[in-house]
C-alpha cells in the first residue's frame, strides 16, 4: 500500500469532518497525567483555543499534580476514565495510558463522538489496532496519533526530497534505537512498563517513532519481518521482567527495499555510534536523515551538505496540528493510516523475534 496516497485521503476527510468551534475553546480531557501525560497537558495549557475540562488518573499523586498544572481551567479530577467519556460537553480526549489500554479508550472516545489524539502505539496488539481501524473508519469525529514526529518541518523536507530523487531510488535503510540504560526499575511507570503485555516492550512502545520515519521515507510499510531479541543484560531485572533489553530485526518492503533495525539498552555512554539515527541509502548516496538531515553523495568526489535547513519547531506541534484539524479542518498531522501502520511495524518486528521466524505484514490480519 501506499502511505503517501492514504494520508492524503484521510487527512482531506478527517478536515471535512472538523466541528465548527471557533467561538469558544474545546473541551479537553487528558486521561493518563503520568510523565507522558503530563507533557500533552502542557502543551494542551498553551493552546489558546482548547480548554482542560478534566483531569484522569489512577494515582492520586499524578492526579493532583495535573490538576494543580491545569488550576487556570479548575478542571474536574477523575479516576474513572469511563466517566469522563460519559461527560457530554468533552469535546476532545488526549490519551496517554500504558499501550495496552490506548485502543480501548480511544474507541470509547470516538463512539461518544468525541476527537481523539491517542498516544503511540496506538494498540499493542494487532487485535487491538483492527478494532480501533474499524472504530475510527466509523466515527465521524478527528482521530491523530501521538506520532509527533510527523509534524518535524525540517524533517519532512527532507523526506519529500528524498522521495523527490536527492539520492536515487531508496534501497536500503538501517535504523537504531540504543539507550544507556534500562528505564528505571523503581520509577513511576515501573509496575506496568516492564510487563510486555502492557507495554510491549521497547520496540513497541518507544520505537515505534522511528519505525514511522522508515515507513515515511520508504513509502509504504514491510511486507514481513524476521529477528531475534532477548534480556541479555538485566535478566530478570526487575524481578519478572518480560520485555527484551536487546534486538535485531530485518524488515523487507516492496521493491526489495530492506531496512535493518537494532534496540538495546545498555550502550555506554562514551562508546561512539549510540542513541538514535536512520541511514537511508539510495541509488545516487546516503542521507543521514535523523536527526541531522545530511546527504552524503555516492560520487568519489562528492561532498556531504545539509538536505535539509534547520529550523525552529514548535515545541507542541503535533498539539498544534491537533486542534487546528479540530477547529478549522486543517490537514491532520498524522492520520489513522500513519497511526496504524506505525504501530503494526512495531507488532510486526515484535513477533517475529518472540517467534524466532519469518511473520508477514498479511499474518497480522488487519487491512488498511
Amino acid at each position: 500500500m501506499n502511505l503517501e496516497r492514504r494520508d492524503l485521503i484521510f487527512g482531506a476527510a478527517a478536515g471535512g469532518l472538523a466541528r465548527a468551534q471557533t467561538d469558544e475553546r474545546v473541551s479537553t480531557a487528558v486521561i493518563g497525567t503520568g510523565n507522558r501525560g503530563a507533557y500533552l497537558l502542557s502543551g494542551v495549557l498553551e493552546q489558546p483555543n482548547a480548554k482542560v475540562a478534566a483531569v484522569c488518573d489512577i494515582k492520586p499523586d499524578r492526579l493532583d499534580r495535573a490538576a494543580s498544572a491545569a488550576a487556570k481551567d479548575n478542571p474536574a479530577t477523575y479516576s474513572d476514565w469511563r466517566k469522563v467519556i460519559e461527560r457530554k460537553d468533552i469535546n476532545a480526549v488526549f490519551i496517554a495510558t500504558p499501550p495496552n489500554l490506548h485502543a480501548e479508550m480511544a474507541i470509547a472516545a470516538l463512539k461518544a463522538g468525541k476527537h481523539v489524539y491517542c498516544e503511540k502505539p496506538i494498540g499493542a496488539t494487532a487485535a487491538q489496532v483492527r478494532d480501533l481501524v474499524k472504530a475510527a473508519r466509523a466515527a465521524k469525529s478527528i482521530f491523530v496519533p501521538g506520532q509527533q514526529l510527523r509534524s518535524l518541518k525540517q524533517l519532512g523536507e527532507a523526506i519529500r526530497k528524498i522521495r523527490e530523487g536527492a539520492i536515487g531510488d531508496v534501497l536500503w535503510v538501517k535504523a537504531q534505537r540504543h539507550a544507556t540504560a534500562d528505564l528505571p526499575h523503581d520509577g513511576t511507570s515501573g509496575d506496568w512498563y516492564f510487563d510486555v503485555s502492557k507495554s510491549g516492550g521497547y520496540l513497541i512502545e518507544q520505537s515505534v517513532h522511528n519505525l514511522d520515519i522508515c515507513n515515511w521515507v520508504i513509502g509504504a510499510h514491510p511486507l514481513r519481518a524476521c529477528g531475534f531479541g532477548g534480556i541479555q543484560f538485566y535478566r530478570n531485572q526487575p524481578p519478572g521482567r518480560t520485555i527484551y533489553d536487546c534486538g535485531s530485526i530485518t524488515y523487507e518492503y516492496p521493491n526489495g527495499v530492506q531496512m535493518s533495525f537494532t534496540q538495546m539498552v545498555f550502550h555506554p555512554r562514551t562508546l561512539p555510534a549510540g542513541g538514535q539515527y536512520i541511514y537511508v541509502y539510495g541509488s545516487k548516496g546516503a542521507v543521514d536523515l535523523f536527526p541531522a538531515a545530511m546527504l552524503h553523495p555516492l560520487d568519489r568526489g562528492g561532498q556531504p551538505s545539509l538536505l535539509a535547513e534547520k529550523r525552529e519547531e514548535p515545541r507542541h506541534a503535533h498539539i498544534i496540528a491537533f486542534y487546528d484539524a479540530v477547529t478549522k479542518g486543517s490537514p491532520l498531522p498524522a492520520d489513522l493510516t500513519i497511526g496504524a501502520a506505525a504501530a503494526l511495524t512495531a507488532i510486526l518486528g515484535h513477533e517475529a523475534m518472540v517467534k524466532e521466524s519469518v511473520v508477514k505484514w498479511s499474518d497480522l490480519g488487519v487491512e488498511l
